[in-house]
C-alpha cells in the first residue's frame, strides 16, 4: 500500500501535498458524479447527456492530477492548480444545473464545497474572484434556461435560485477569504518566527561584528575535533593570530571595530573550506585546521598572514599579523594545545611584528 501511495503521490513532501489536494478534488468530483447520476436513475435527468458531462468533468480533474504529478506545473504561481480546478468544477456544476431539471438544487452544495476547498490554498482575492465567477456563471445559466425552457425552468423559481446563489455564494466566499487571510497571517508569523530563530542561532554561534565563529562555538568545534582525532588517530593544528600594534593602528583605521572587521574579512578569504576561523577576543583570532600536520599548516598560516599584510585597511593603514601555531599531540587536551599556540604567539610578538612561530 505504501508503495502504491509513493507511485501516486511521489516521495517529494511538497509534491505529495499538492497531489493530495488533487486527490481530494477527484474525490469531490466522484461524489458529485454519483449524485448527478442518481437523478438520472430517478428519471429526472437525461442519461446520455449526463454521461457526456461525466466524461468531461472527470477527464478535466484527472488531467489536472496528471499535470501536477508529472511536474509540469512546478513553475506556475499555483503549482497545485487549485484556482483553475475550482473554476473548472464550478463550470461543471453550472452545466449539471442545466441538465438536472427538478434535481438542480443539488448543485448548490457542490459549488459551496468547491469554494470551501480553495480556502486552504487560494488567497483571499482569488477566492473572492472565484465567488463572483460562480454567481455570474450560474446567474447566466439560470437566465438562459428560464428563457429557453420556461416549462422546465420557471422564471419565478430561477429568480429564487439566483437570490440564493447571490446571497449564499458571496457569504461562503467571504468566510473562505477570512480563513485564507488567517492562514496567510499564520504562515507569515511562522516565517518570521523561523527567521528570528535562525538569527538567534546565528548570534549564538557567530561573532556579530565580524561574522566569524565566536569563541564559545569555536571551543565546541575544537572539542569535537579532539574527540574525532581520538577515534581516528589523526591530528589537528591550532593557530592563534594577533593584530600587530592593535592599539596604535585602531584610531587610524576608523576605530578598533572597523579594524577587526576588515582584518577578519581579509583573513577569511584565505581559509580552507575544511578549516574554521573564529574571533577569540579583541584583536585576536584562532584558526582550527582539521586533519593537518604542523608542516602543512604553517603554509596556510603564512598565506593568511600575507593576505592580510597585502591588504589596505581604511585610511591607508597597513596591518600585519603575528601567529603562534601548535599541532595537537596525542594525550594532550585542547586547552594544552591552545596554551602552546598562545605561548608561540607570545614568542612571535617578542621577536617583532609579522611573524609566525611554531610551538
Amino acid at each position: 500500500m505504501r508503495r502504491l501511495f509513493d507511485v501516486l503521490l511521489t516521495t517529494d513532501p511538497l509534491q505529495r501535498v499538492r497531489l493530495s489536494q488533487s486527490f481530494l478534488a477527484i474525490e469531490l468530483m466522484v461524489a458529485g458524479v454519483l449524485t448527478v447520476h442518481y437523478f438520472a436513475w430517478a428519471g429526472v435527468a437525461p442519461r446520455a447527456a449526463l454521461w457526456a458531462w461525466t466524461a468531461v468533468s472527470a477527464g478535466g480533474i484527472v488531467l489536472g492530477y496528471v499535470l501536477v504529478r508529472a511536474g509540469a506545473t512546478r513553475r506556475f504561481a499555483d503549482p497545485s492548480l487549485t484556482v483553475p480546478m475550482m473554476a473548472f468544477a464550478i463550470f461543471c456544476s453550472a452545466w449539471a444545473y442545466a441538465l438536472l431539471g427538478p434535481g438542480r438544487g443539488a448543485v448548490f452544495p457542490i459549488v459551496m464545497v468547491t469554494l470551501m476547498f480553495g480556502m486552504f490554498v487560494a488567497t483571499p482575492r482569488q477566492i473572492a474572484w472565484v465567488g463572483l465567477y460562480a454567481v455570474a456563471l450560474l446567474g447566466a445559466v439560470m437566465l438562459v434556461l428560464a428563457r429557453t425552457q420556461p416549462a422546465r425552468y420557471p422564471a419565478a423559481v430561477e429568480i429564487g435560485h439566483f437570490l440564493i446563489v447571490a446571497t449564499m455564494m458571496p457569504a461562503v466566499a467571504v468566510l473562505a477569504a477570512r480563513l485564507a487571510h488567517v492562514r496567510e497571517r499564520s504562515r507569515r508569523h511562522r516565517a518570521e518566527r523561523e527567521t528570528a530563530l535562525a538569527r538567534i542561532r546565528e548570534l549564538a554561534t557567530h561573532d556579530e561584528l565580524t561574522g566569524l565563529v565566536n569563541r564559545r562555538h569555536l571551543q565546541e568545534l575544537m572539542d569535537q575535533e579532539h574527540q574525532r582525532c581520538i577515534r581516528s588517530g589523526q591530528t589537528f593544528c591550532v593557530a592563534v593570530f594577533a593584530i600587530d600594534d592593535f592599539e596604535a593602528h585602531a584610531p587610524r583605521a576608523g576605530g578598533s571595530d572597523a579594524l577587526v572587521r576588515d582584518v577578519a574579512q581579509d583573513a577569511q578569504r584565505s581559509v580552507r573550506l575544511a578549516d574554521v576561523l573564529g574571533r577569540w577576543d579583541g584583536g585576536r583570532f584562532v584558526l582550527l585546521m582539521s586533519d593537518t600536520r604542523a608542516a602543512l599548516a604553517r603554509g596556510g598560516v603564512e598565506r593568511l598572514r600575507e593576505r592580510v599584510a597585502a591588504a589596505r585597511a581604511p585610511a591607508g593603514v597597513a596591518v600585519t599579523l603575528s601567529a603562534g601555531l601548535a599541532e595537537h599531540l596525542a594525550g594532550e587536551t585542547v586547552a594544552q594545545t591552545l596554551a602552546r599556540a598562545e605561548a608561540a604567539l607570545a614568542d612571535a610578538l617578542s621577536q617583532g611584528p609579522d611573524r609566525v612561530v611554531v610551538a
